[in-house]
């Protein structure tokens, strides 16, 4: 299976990426993944923090869950000063170190009010003290008093993003902010395009999933596992890259983009399941990596593997360059394969299939 990201496909992935959606603010990124899915699925439903599930086959039993997270990390405002600079809180995993001369939207009542991260000058900045931290680091909206700033409509808790947009280098290589995991959730709802070209009749539910909350605590797939109660969960994520620099391989393990997506082992995986896709991948010449996961994956294949008496989980991963940076990056080809991974990988599953070791 070739070429199939599809110029149209790709025009949605430029715009899912580009816009926000932060952790407990999906809702706009939530909208524009459900639209390009209704097409290819039979009916949906949301729950109450904002996790979207599209459903082939919905008076199926038998359930199969195919899974991706929807939220990116960001910033809430936490502290205005009466000179009118903002400090900040983590939202999720955001990165201090890459913060100084970022610009960033602030997402208001109002709508966006735009902001900069600002920095000493270099030469005005002295001893290891002077580097970024979150008691150091702060916004500046170009105003003189909190009550200018308050006046844009900002308030403590109004969520802050970096304000970078998606590109593409030498061709092949996707270059944004959140490709962790808007990727997942471009290549689950492509497998839900693919089924639809290639009129597949499935014999189970499929519920495509793409979650919230993922980045706080794998919330969002905690609460739909429960909701869902899938027998068998294919989850899709991002793992390190780890041939560029300052990474060490004896620690994050030998992965790379360009050599497919990446298998997971670890004790949420469940190995029947996972070697049922290794099969898959093999016999339809898909290029793959493997990697070992200490105790947790990290991923929402926690929270389904271990919900409902336990769920046959698995987890996909694209292999990602600069992770929780505006600089993700990505190879198209990888992306391709794991959408061809998961695709087949889903025609594979019998509606009555037991994955348990004894039988």
């Amino acid at each position: 299976m070739k070429n199939i990201i599809n110029k149209a496909s790709e025009k949605f992935l430029e715009a899912y990426l580009n816009n926000t959606s932060p952790t407990g603010f999906e809702l706009e990124g939530q909208k524009l993944w459900l639209d390009y899915i209704k097409p290819n699925i039979d009916e949906y439903f949301t729950d109450n923090y904002g996790t979207v599930v599209g459903v082939i086959n919905p008076k199926s039993k038998y359930k199969v869950v195919i899974e991706a997270h929807a939220d990116e990390i960001s910033w809430f405002v936490h502290y205005i000063t009466k000179e009118g600079f903002v400090y900040l809180r983590r939202n999720g995993g955001s990165d201090h170190i890459i913060a100084p001369s970022k610009r960033v939207n602030i997402h208001t009542d109002k709508g966006i009010v735009k902001a900069v991260f600002g920095w000493p000058a270099i030469h005005m900045r002295k001893g290891k003290d002077e580097t970024p931290s979150l008691k150091n680091i702060f916004l500046d909206c170009g105003c003189s008093t909190s009550e200018e700033v308050e006046k844009l409509g900002v308030h403590v808790g109004c969520v802050v993003t970096f304000e970078d947009e998606f590109m593409t280098l030498n061709k092949n290589r996707y270059v944004g902010r959140a490709l962790d995991n808007r990727m997942g959730g471009f290549m689950i709802a492509e497998v839900a395009r693919l089924l639809k070209k290639e009129k597949k009749t499935l014999p189970f539910g499929l519920y495509i999933v793409n979650a919230v909350q993922e980045e706080v605590g794998l919330r969002g797939a905690q609460m739909i596992a429960h909701k869902i109660k899938p027998d068998v969960a294919i989850v899709t994520d991002v793992c390190h890259d780890t041939q560029t620099p300052m990474i060490s391989k004896i620690e994050n393990g030998d992965l790379s983009s360009g050599d497919g997506p990446v298998l997971t082992y670890g004790p949420a995986v469940q190995n029947n399941l996972l070697n049922q896709v290794i099969k898959v991948a093999e016999k339809n010449k898909i290029p793959f990596q493997r990697a070992a996961a200490s105790r947790a994956t990290g991923t929402d294949t926690d929270a389904f593997a271990y919900s409902n008496e336990g769920v046959p989980s698995m987890l996909i991963s694209l292999p990602l360059r600069y992770m929780h940076t505006t600089v993700e990056m990505c190879r198209k080809e990888d992306v391709e394969s794991a959408i061809h991974l998961i695709y087949e990988s889903v025609l594979s599953i019998k509606n009555n299939q037991d994955f348990r070791y004894l039988k």
